[in-house]
């Protein structure tokens, strides 16, 4: 691919070139016709008085050789200097392209403060720059909002279902029958979603703060309080540091863990493990038809309709954290019934703050 660098650097040779060439044989014919013109006016025509002196139309043909030779030669020299000095060129005048394309390649949600903030006279590129500056002004003001509405939304849904929920179990007797255990359950479910929805949101606003992360003693400890449920639950994590925000990453396993132990049948197994920053969970279960994995990680998508299932949220939030985190997230299926999912994070390193494998 050529790039636009290139491709002026070839137009400012080119131009130079043909020029040379027009201006190399203009001037030569011009050249040898003076000559020729002012051969023919010397007295005696174009005989040499002296048999040692070269007849002149001869020498006239030497000369303009001679121009011929030279001037190739220096056009051929300059060519290869206009090709050094047009790359230069080229490359100062692309300069704030290039600065233009490394803040837009550096920007996420998180680092929406950054600006490019091109200094120099005003001209097309300075007025590109600005413009590019004034987006992320409107774009920053805009996650901003959205921040504190989900800030504002997490307290104000939150406080309504956790008064209903007091009203429901002091209002309404233990022995009421099946009345007050539906309304919990619907309450705890509504919450549930709620809180869903507003680690989903937060995920893909972003990442505000980072700090590194034991991404291994979460899933010793996950895994510790993951109830089987008639399913056996294994794992093995290695020492590894994310850089990222500890609730959310928690909250990942967590969902990963708990699909794999939900989707799963009686005596089933789920195998967890984190090696060299990959997270690795397979589960036994029923079987995932290949059309379908395209709605995994997708917001209210169940591939199973079974009560008590959830609302579809748990993958999706997965795959929105784990893109905060710059990290992968792929499912396979298992033959035999069941998934594989693995979330690939960037830039593994040893943890020095963990020790240990974890069985």
């Amino acid at each position: 691919m050529t790039t636009i660098r290139a491709r002026l650097t070839l137009i400012y040779s080119g131009l130079f070139l043909l020029t040379s060439v027009v201006l190399l044989v203009t001037v030569n014919l011009l050249l040898r016709q003076a000559l020729k013109t002012r051969v023919a006016r010397l007295p005696g025509g174009a005989v040499a008085p002296q048999p040692q002196v070269p007849h002149l139309p001869e020498l006239v043909n030497d000369v303009i050789g001679y121009q011929w030779e030279m001037t190739t030669f220096m056009v051929g020299i300059l060519t290869l200097v206009s090709l050094a000095v047009g790359w230069l060129v080229a490359g100062r005048i692309l300069r704030p392209i290039h600065r233009i394309t490394a803040t837009a390649q550096r920007l996420s949600l998180s680092t929406l403060h950054e600006r490019i903030a091109l200094t120099g006279p005003k001209d097309e590129l300075k007025e590109l720059a600005d413009t590019f500056d004034a987006m992320l002004d409107r774009l920053e003001r805009s996650v901003e909002g959205q921040r504190r509405f989900i800030a504002n939304a997490s307290h104000e849904l939150r406080t309504p279902l956790a008064v209903q929920r007091a009203a429901i179990e002091i209002g309404l007797p233990e022995d009421g029958g099946e009345i007050r255990g539906t309304l919990l359950r619907h309450n705890r479910r509504a919450e549930n979603l709620i809180d869903a929805l507003l680690v989903l949101a937060q995920a893909e606003n972003g990442l505000d703060n980072r700090s590194p992360v034991a991404l291994d003693q979460a899933v010793r400890l996950i895994l510790a309080e993951t109830g089987s449920d008639g399913v056996t639950v294994t794992g093995r994590a290695e020492p590894f540091i994310v850089d990222g925000d500890p609730v959310l990453l928690n909250r990942l396993v967590t969902n990963l863990l708990d699909n794999a132990v939900r989707y799963n049948h009686p005596g089933g197994t789920v195998d967890v493990t984190l090696s060299r920053g990959v997270l690795t969970v397979r589960n036994t279960g029923p079987h995932v038809p290949q059309e379908r994995f395209g709605d995994l990680f997708e917001p209210f998508r169940r591939l199973h309709t079974t009560p008590g299932q959830g609302a579809g949220l748990g993958l999706s939030i997965v795959a929105a954290i784990a893109k905060a985190h710059g990290a992968d997230v792929r499912a396979n299926p298992n033959r035999g019934g069941g998934l594989e999912l693995v979330v690939v994070f960037e830039g593994p390193e040893d943890a020095s703050l963990a020790g240990g494998t974890a069985e």
